[in-house]
């Protein structure tokens, strides 16, 4: 029996995916596998059982990911899941920015006890006239996931549009529409883009990626949309390009107190997955996910261990997790040939500082040889699967 902990409310239908042989809590002590949204567990204790931690989304912001690398923990999240969310929201804050949708609305709201509304509307309107999309130039940083729908669908409204992400994936390349002009520098994007639209994840690399330099060379009366992290754009220097000019509007799904409330900025509450279907999406992959782990040992879309998958197999299946080094296959066959066990299938991969190993045998295997593997300097945590899955 797996006891999954539950830190969040995660949705329903997600749950529902969990087989008889699981337990679902919020009080467990003694978990196998942590289900969680937003709740930041840098602080956790994280007990011995812990194998995995889920993600129902896509930032890791709120998890421990060098700690559990240290523990032999697999951190999981859901790229993809909430894509489509996120891109509708983002077209939202297109129109929003493009248009001055907003400011006119806030004017009807103040017109309640007007009986000449109509007449007024037609005197008032000129206010809040706006731009078209159409063969305007976007510009997307990030080429993932949500970066990729937000491009294509840019294309169909006629967009001029420009991609960078010197790390897109293959997937990605493959669904990304032909007609999306790829930059090999992000400053062609700042010189170029009418609009500019951040979709890349938050790290010491990228945090203040738009910062008083790169904002001095975007285009004039530039809109910049952040659906991705908070982090990423420099506050005070976005502060200043919109006093100087450069910067025409700000659209962020992050509040930040320095910015609320200035006419240039237009915050959302930070729902760009808040829908049914992406709180759905993110809660079933996310329990897939876990399921496929702590039964047959599958790793996909951990953001500290590599993809590593093998077919199910009917009898006996090592996992470990250890350091990325030398010789390590080696001293785990060693350690298997020693007792006349024999290798039926075998796949190793790395992932920066770790690797993952997974060994499928016939032989059973006592404590003495998981105890040898277990001893292999740099091993981390080792794992055994039978044809139970227990």
């Amino acid at each position: 029996m797996y006891k999954i902990k539950i830190l969040n409310n995660i949705s329903e239908v997600g749950l529902n995916k969990f087989t008889a042989e699981y337990q679902i809590s919020g009080d467990f002590n003694d978990e196998d596998a942590i289900l969680l949204r937003s709740e930041n567990i840098h602080e956790y204790n994280f007990n011995e059982n812990v194998k995995a931690v889920a993600r129902a989304g896509a930032g890791v912001n709120n998890i421990p990911i060098d700690k559990c690398s240290e523990k032999g923990i697999v951190v999981f999240n859901t790229p993809g899941a909430n894509a489509n969310a996120v891109k509708e929201l983002v077209f939202a804050g297109l129109l929003l920015g493009s248009r001055r949708i907003y400011e006119g609305m806030q004017w009807v709201q103040t017109q309640k006890d007007n009986e000449n509304i109509a007449k007024d509307t037609e005197k008032q309107k000129k206010l809040y006239s706006g731009n078209e999309l159409m063969h305007k130039n976007l510009g997307i940083i990030g080429l993932g996931s949500i970066g990729v729908q937000v491009a294509n669908l840019a294309i169909d409204f006629g967009m001029n549009v420009y991609g960078y992400d010197p790390f897109i994936s293959l997937a990605n390349a493959w669904n990304l529409s032909r007609n999306v002009h790829h930059s090999d520098t992000i400053d062609e994007i700042l010189k170029k883009c009418d609009f500019i639209s951040l979709h890349i994840p938050l790290n010491d690399k990228t945090k203040n990626i738009l910062n008083a330099d790169t904002i001095s060379k975007m285009k004039p009366n530039v809109k910049i949309l952040n659906f991705s992290r908070d982090g990423l754009v420099d506050t005070d220097a976005l502060l200043k390009g919109i006093d100087s000019g450069i910067i025409n509007k700000y659209i962020t799904d992050f509040p930040v107190q320095k910015l609320i409330g200035n006419e240039n900025v237009l915050i959302l509450p930070h729902l760009g997955a808040s829908t049914e279907e992406s709180e759905d999406n993110c809660a079933v992959l996310a329990v897939k996910q876990t399921m496929d782990y702590l039964e047959r040992g599958n790793i996909t879309n951990s953001v500290n261990l590599p993809d590593c998958s093998m077919e199910i197999y009917d009898h006996i299946r090592i996992c470990c997790i250890h350091k990325n080094v030398p010789k390590m296959l080696t001293q785990i066959s060693n350690a298997l040939s020693a007792s006349n066990v024999n290798i039926e299938n075998l796949m190793n991969k790395s992932k920066n500082e770790l690797a993952y190993t997974m060994v499928d045998i016939v032989n059973a295997v006592d404590d003495v040889i998981i105890n040898k593997i277990k001893k292999i300097p740099g091993m981390i945590r080792v794992s055994i699967y039978n044809d139970k899955n227990d």
